[in-house]
């Protein structure tokens, strides 16, 4: 695995520590007037998603992590899994839901994503910044009832529940922004 310096590190690179697979959130190299410089950084649990903050020497050596990104259509959802296959030579592969984070609840059966893979284990999905999803279960908007801003409960095609305007009945497409999860637009 080829090592970097804590001089060398740089927001969103992945790394391989002892205890896990971690990505940089942030990092600042400090440079007391007494005493060694030191990298303070903030890392982010690939797989569970729990931030720790750690401060290294500088000019360190730490494990860089390589992460494989691929293009995979996401197949069906089987049990507790999800099943994804590359879009090249049709393999499949299966991850478990937790792995996914809080992308699972943006994939309907046929959509495309780029899966981050180490050492042939699926530990993270990029999605695109919105996706068009169908409402399933909303109330009805009471005509006159149009307050500036009010929002009511949805509920969409995967399950996922988000506030939506008045205006938004049943079986409307609209888009979703996967990063907050709020409603943006009717698709």
């Amino acid at each position: 695995m080829p090592s970097v310096s804590t001089n060398d590190l740089k927001n969103g690179m992945s790394l391989n520590l002892p205890e896990g697979l971690f990505s940089v959130v942030e990092f600042q190299h400090v440079k007391p007037g007494k005493g060694g410089a030191f990298v303070r950084t903030k890392l982010k649990n690939v797989r569970t998603g729990a931030v720790i903050e750690r401060t290294y020497r500088a000019d360190e050596k730490l494990d860089q992590a390589l992460i494989d990104k691929r293009e995979m259509q996401f197949l069906y959802p089987d049990g507790d899994s999800y099943v994804f296959m590359d879009t090249s030579d049709y393999e499949q592969m299966q991850a478990p839901r937790d792995s996914l984070g809080s992308a699972a609840s943006y994939l309907k059966e046929g959509d495309a994503a780029v899966i981050q893979l180490f050492d042939g284990e699926i530990v993270g999905v990029d999605l695109p910044a919105s996706v068009e999803l169908t409402v399933t279960e909303t109330e009805p908007g009471v005509q006159g009832d149009r307050v500036s801003g009010a929002r009511k409960p949805a509920t969409l095609e995967t399950g996922l529940s988000i506030q939506v305007p008045l205006f938004v009945n049943v079986g409307e497409r609209i888009k979703v922004d996967t990063r907050s999860g709020e409603y943006l637009t009717r698709a």
